[in-house]
C-alpha cells in the first residue's frame, strides 16, 4: 500500500512538471543576405517543423545582413513557413544599415518588440539598435516605454519574466543599466540574446543571460540553433544540428523567485564624475527629448534646428533652449537639417523632403520620393543637394521645391551629408562607391569603387576637402586622399586606425581624425602629397567607433564619441583642454556657436548648450 501510494504521488508530480514544462526554439543571427544564410535558415525551419514538441520559436535579431527590404522580405517568406508561432526582433545588422530608417522591419514583421505568456511565464522582447549610426547598441526610447509599460501592468509580482534582446545587458548596450534596473523591479528569470554567434552563459548583475549560437554554418557543413526547455525549476539549453542530432545540454539556468529589492551589491554604472574636474565647462541649458535623436543640430541666427525619431523637426531659441516650433512628419528622422535663405530643409523616412519657414515652422514645399530617406541635405547657392534610398541623388531648387536635376546611378542607399566643393558634389553610398557629380548638371564626373565588402563602404562619413583634395575615412579603417578633379588616389593609408569620423580646420590646412582603438586625435597636412602627421593628441577616447564629424572653433577642436563624451583639444598646443560627459550614448554632432559655446545632441535624446 505504501509503495502504491508513493507511486501515485510520483506520477502526479511527473504530471505536474510535464504540465508546467514547455519547449521552444531559439534561433538567432540568421543574416539573410549572407552567402549561405538562405539555405541555413530554410534547413532550420524545416527541422523545427518536424519537431512536434516545440511550442514556439524566438528569433533574437540580425535576421538580415543589411536590413534592406529585399533581405527582410526574403527572411519573412522563409520564417513564415514555420508551422508554429514565432516572435522576431531586429538586431544591429537590421537597424544600423537600414535603407528605410527601420520602418521596413515593422512593416514586414509587424513590430520591433513583443510580449506573450506561456504557462505562466511572460516573455518580453525589445529592439536594440543602434539605429542608423555606428555605435554601441541602444534600446530606443519608445522600446523602453514599451518595456516599462508591460512590466507596470503585471498584476502578480511573482510572475516569472524572460527578457529577449539581441545584445548582452552590458557595456555593448549603451543603456544596459536602465534596462537592468527596470527588469529588477519584477521577477526576472533570464535574458536571452544573440549577437556573439556562440553559445555562452552570462551573469548580468545577477540576471542569467543565455547567448545562442548563430544559425549560420560558418566553417561547418550545417548551421544550427538551440532547443530551450523550461521545467518547473530549470531552463535547459541544447544545441541542435538541423536534420542530424541534438547535442547534450550545455546550459542549465535555475528558475524560481528572483527578486532584487534587497540587493546590497553596488553594481558599476556610467561615471559622470569627469564633469566636476573641468569647472570651466558649464551647462547653459539642457533638456531631455521624449524620443531618440539621430541627427545633428544646425544653427542660424537666433535659432537652432534638429530632428528626432518621433518624426519631428524642432527649432529652438539657442540662447534659452526653449522650443520655438515643432513640425510633425509621418516617419522617423535621421537627417540633419540644413538651413539657408531663412528656410529649413530636412528629409523624413515618410518618403518626403520638407522645406519649412525657419521663423514659424510652416511648410514652404514638400518633395515626394519613392522610398524613405535617411540622408542629410546640404544647401549651396539656393540649391538643395541630397541623396536617397532609391539609388538617386537630387538637386532641388530651395525657393520653389522643383527638381533641378537627378542622378540615377547610385548603388544602394545614401546615408551621409554630401560635400559641395569646387563645382562638384561628393558623397558615398552603401554600395562600395564614392561619387563626384557636376554641381550644375548632375553628370557623373568620376566614381571610386574599391571596397570588396559592402559593409566597408565610405557611406557614413561627411567628406571634407582642401587644397584640391577630398578626404574620407571608412569602416575599412583607412584614411584616403583623392584628387578632387579626377578621383585619382593621392594616398590611401591604414597606418593610423580610424573609422568614419573626420573634420577640417577653418583655414583648410589640417584634416582631423580620431583613432578607433588607440584613443588619439590626429591632425594631418592637407597640402601634402602623402599622409603627413602634424600632431597627435593622446585624448584617451577608448574604443571609438562613432561616425560623428569633428568640429573646430577658434583654437579648440571638438571631438564627439560613441559613449557620450565630448572632448576639446587645443589646436595650438595639441593637448586636451576639457572633457564633458553628456550621456552614455552616441554624440550625434557638436555645433559651435559664438566664441565659447557649443550645441550638442546625443542619440538618447539629450540636447545641451555648453559654455566654456
Amino acid at each position: 500500500m505504501r509503495i502504491s501510494t508513493l507511486l501515485v504521488f510520483i506520477i502526479l508530480q511527473i504530471g505536474l512538471v510535464s504540465a508546467q514544462s514547455f519547449r521552444f526554439a531559439h534561433v538567432t543571427d540568421t543574416h539573410i543576405g549572407g552567402s549561405t544564410a538562405t539555405d541555413d535558415l530554410i534547413r532550420t525551419v524545416d527541422d523545427i517543423n518536424r519537431q512536434a514538441d516545440i511550442d514556439f520559436v524566438i528569433l533574437s535579431g540580425d535576421i538580415t545582413e543589411f536590413g534592406c527590404d529585399q533581405e527582410l522580405l526574403e527572411a519573412k517568406e522563409i520564417i513564415s513557413k514555420l508551422n508554429k508561432p514565432f516572435y522576431v526582433l531586429p538586431g544591429n545588422h537590421d537597424s544600423k544599415w537600414s535603407e528605410s530608417g527601420n520602418n521596413s522591419f515593422v512593416r514586414i514583421f509587424g513590430a520591433e518588440g513583443f510580449s506573450f505568456e506561456k504557462n505562466g511565464y511572460l516573455f518580453i522582447g525589445t529592439a536594440s539598435g543602434p539605429n542608423m549610426r555606428m555605435a554601441p547598441g541602444l534600446v530606443p526610447r519608445e522600446q523602453m516605454v514599451f518595456l516599462d509599460s508591460i512590466l507596470g501592468h503585471i498584476k502578480n509580482p511573482e510572475q516569472p519574466i524572460i527578457f529577449v534582446n539581441h545584445y548582452p545587458l552590458d557595456e555593448s548596450l549603451s543603456n544596459w543599466y536602465e534596462v537592468i534596473d527596470l527588469l529588477k523591479t519584477r521577477n526576472i528569470q533570464v535574458s536571452l540574446l544573440g549577437h556573439g554567434h556562440s553559445n555562452k552563459l552570462f551573469n548580468f548583475e545577477g540576471i542569467p543571460g543565455v547567448m545562442g549560437r548563430s544559425n549560420l554554418r560558418a566553417k561547418n557543413e550545417i548551421g544550427g540553433y538551440n532547443f530551450a526547455t523550461v521545467t518547473a525549476d530549470t531552463l535547459f539549453y541544447a544545441e541542435r544540428t538541423p536534420g542530424a542530432k541534438t547535442n547534450p545540454v550545455w546550459c542549465k539556468v535555475p528558475l524560481g523567485k528572483r527578486f532584487f529589492k534587497n540587493d546590497t551589491i553596488i553594481w558599476p554604472r556610467p561615471d559622470f564624475s569627469v564633469n566636476s574636474k573641468y569647472p570651466q565647462v558649464k551647462v547653459k541649458w539642457q533638456f531631455q527629448e521624449k524620443s531618440d535623436i539621430g541627427t545633428g543640430i544646425t544653427s542660424s541666427g537666433k535659432k537652432a534646428v534638429y530632428a528626432n525619431t518621433k518624426g519631428e523637426i524642432v527649432a529652438l531659441n539657442k540662447t534659452s533652449g526653449k522650443t520655438c516650433w515643432r513640425f510633425q512628419t509621418s516617419g522617423k528622422i535621421y537627417s540633419t537639417p540644413a538651413i539657408g535663405e531663412n528656410r529649413v530643409v530636412c528629409a523624413s523616412t515618410d518618403k518626403n523632403i520638407y522645406c519649412l519657414n525657419l521663423k514659424i515652422g510652416k511648410p514652404e514645399w514638400k518633395f515626394k520620393t519613392n522610398k524613405p530617406i535617411v540622408a542629410s541635405p546640404v544647401i549651396d547657392r539656393k540649391t538643395v543637394y541630397v541623396g536617397s534610398s532609391e539609388g538617386i541623388f537630387r538637386a532641388i531648387d530651395l525657393l520653389t521645391g522643383k527638381l533641378v536635376w537627378q542622378f540615377d546611378g547610385v548603388k544602394n542607399f545614401v546615408e551621409s551629408k554630401p560635400l559641395v566643393y569646387a563645382g562638384k558634389v561628393y558623397f558615398g553610398s552603401w554600395g562600395n562607391a564614392f561619387y563626384a557629380l557636376d554641381q550644375q548638371t548632375g553628370r557623373l564626373i568620376w566614381k571610386r569603387e574599391k571596397y570588396a565588402n559592402r559593409m566597408l563602404s565610405p557611406a557614413a562619413v561627411w567628406p571634407v576637402a582642401a587644397n584640391g583634395k577630398i578626404f574620407i575615412v571608412a569602416p575599412d579603417r583607412r584614411m584616403t586622399a583623392l584628387d578632387a578633379k579626377t578621383g585619382a588616389e593621392i594616398w590611401d593609408s591604414g597606418k593610423y586606425s580610424c573609422r568614419e569620423s573626420i573634420g577640417i580646420s577653418g583655414d583648410g590646412k589640417l584634416v582631423y581624425i580620431k583613432n578607433m582603438e588607440e584613443g588619439h586625435v590626429l591632425a594631418f597636412e592637407t597640402g601634402s602629397k602623402e599622409q603627413k602627421l602634424v600632431w597627435d593628441c593622446q585624448a584617451d577616447l577608448g574604443y571609438e567607433i562613432g561616425p560623428s564629424p569633428i568640429a573646430e572653433n577658434g583654437d579648440l577642436v571638438f571631438v564627439p564619441t560613441c559613449n557620450g563624451l565630448i572632448v576639446a583639444i587645443s589646436k595650438q598646443f595639441h593637448q586636451m583642454v576639457w572633457r564633458y560627459k553628456l550621456s552614455n550614448a552616441l554624440i550625434n554632432a557638436i555645433t559651435p556657436i559664438g566664441k565659447n559655446q557649443v550645441l550638442v545632441t546625443s542619440f538618447d535624446g539629450k540636447v545641451v548648450c555648453l559654455e566654456y
